[in-house]
């Protein structure tokens, strides 16, 4: 039914609802495998896609012919098999698809409900595509479209309200787990968005700053840890920091675990907390008798009465994701109707420049040109709501002529 070109809407992907976080894993694609997936898009003939891929849930959208086409471009840079993807997978076509990304934008879909950190991770998801030149009008509109509504979900409702995040959750799990924080080290791995948001909230809500700061890029680590006035270390000083922290944190985007069981030689008791989607700590250091282990799935448990209060505005976010909804769709039908009005209003124009249907002393410019701009609106609310392309243009035609011949 909106289809664009001969080609459809797709939302294709897996999320926590059916599996966990090893399994999303596998699935899960960085800025490498992002750009490798854009520069072989054209050899599966897909031009306007984008793809989402956070703890939670790795998606592509995109316009195809059929389904196959983007799960088969997706596969082809995850480490994990088609076969096995489609097994958990879910596929959403056109308005269900749409209705998608409207409901996983406003954090209805988050396994934190009204997690807003999705907004951003969205933001970044589209800003790669569209830069690489694989956003077209139809996303642009849609994902503007759904942003405005995200935003007037989180001004006009309490579905994000409070500070219940993945990130925030990492607190939650620490408070519950940790009596004397200001006696313990911190290790924090990683100082992207979550890991940033992850620092300030150590400082504001445990009200410590005895925390290290490691990345990748040592620059990125010093320069944080200055503004949040922490410490950091050299990556290359990672194990060392490790086991002499009693709590590490890591959110990086590696492609596989930077800490395993093989690297824990410290005796001390340690609370370890990944948020990293595949896993970046490897799940073996649990079985150390000294290790707490817990992973996003483990943080989404945690529920308290912000979480409560945000089921009871579900309801006010559905009402403004279907006023949007539809603002979207009225544009996307007028879109599709588009050439032919644009071919109707070319059409009387040239039949008023060749005065083939005016009565020379009643002739004026100005009203023929005004009747033109009344019949073209007139036949496109028509078009819109009969879905008679051919009939309305030579309804509109015959009134031009009618019109014309009045005295």
């Amino acid at each position: 039914m909106y289809s664009i070109h001969s080609r459809y809407f797709f939302a294709i992907g897996i999320n926590y609802k059916k599996t966990d976080a090893s399994k999303r894993g596998i699935f899960s694609i960085n800025q490498e495998q992002y750009d490798l997936l854009i520069q072989s898009a054209h050899q599966f003939g897909i031009d306007e896609f984008f793809v989402l891929s956070t703890c939670n849930r790795t998606e592509i959208y995109g316009l195809a012919n059929n389904a196959n086409t983007l799960i088969d471009l997706l596969c082809s840079q995850t480490t994990g098999q088609k076969e096995t993807f489609i097994e958990y997978a879910y596929i959403k076509k056109d308005i269900e698809a749409i209705k998608h990304v409207f409901s996983v934008a406003a954090g209805l879909d988050s396994q934190i409900l009204g997690d807003y950190e999705i907004v951003g991770q969205l933001k970044t998801a589209i800003k790669f595509s569209k830069d690489r030149n694989h956003i077209g009008p139809f996303i642009e509109r849609l994902i503007n479209t759904v942003l405005q509504s995200s935003k007037s979900i989180k001004n006009q409702t309490e579905l994000s309200s409070g500070t219940v995040s993945v990130s925030f959750a990492a607190i939650q799990f620490i408070k519950n787990n940790v009596t004397d924080i200001h006696t313990k080290k911190i290790a924090l791995i990683g100082t992207g968005k979550i890991g940033t948001n992850t620092c300030k909230n150590l400082i504001d809500y445990l009200g410590t700053n005895h925390i290290t700061l490691l990345n990748r890029t040592d620059e990125t680590a010093a320069a944080l840890a200055a503004t949040m006035n922490v410490f950091h270390a050299p990556y290359s000083e990672l194990k060392n920091v490790v086991n002499d922290a009693d709590i590490i944190i890591v959110s990086t985007n590696a492609s596989e675990p930077i800490i395993s069981k093989s690297d824990i030689f410290s005796d001390s008791k340690k609370i370890m907390i990944d948020l990293s989607i595949p896993n970046n700590i490897n799940p073996d250091t649990s079985t150390l008798a000294n290790v707490m282990l817990a992973n996003v799935d483990d943080l989404s448990k945690i529920n308290d009465d912000t979480l409560l209060k945000r089921q009871n505005e579900i309801p006010k976010a559905l009402s403004i994701i279907d006023s949007y909804t539809s603002e979207f769709l009225d544009w996307l039908q007028a879109r599709r109707f588009a050439p032919a009005i644009k071919a109707v209003k070319e059409k009387l124009n040239e039949m008023s420049a060749n005065k083939l249907f005016t009565i020379e002393f009643n002739y004026s410019e100005k009203d023929d040109n005004q009747k033109i701009e009344k019949i073209v609106k007139n036949t496109a609310v028509k078009m819109r709501n009969g879905q008679q392309v051919g009939c309305n243009y030579i309804e509109a035609i015959n009134e031009y002529i009618i019109e014309n011949s009045k005295n």
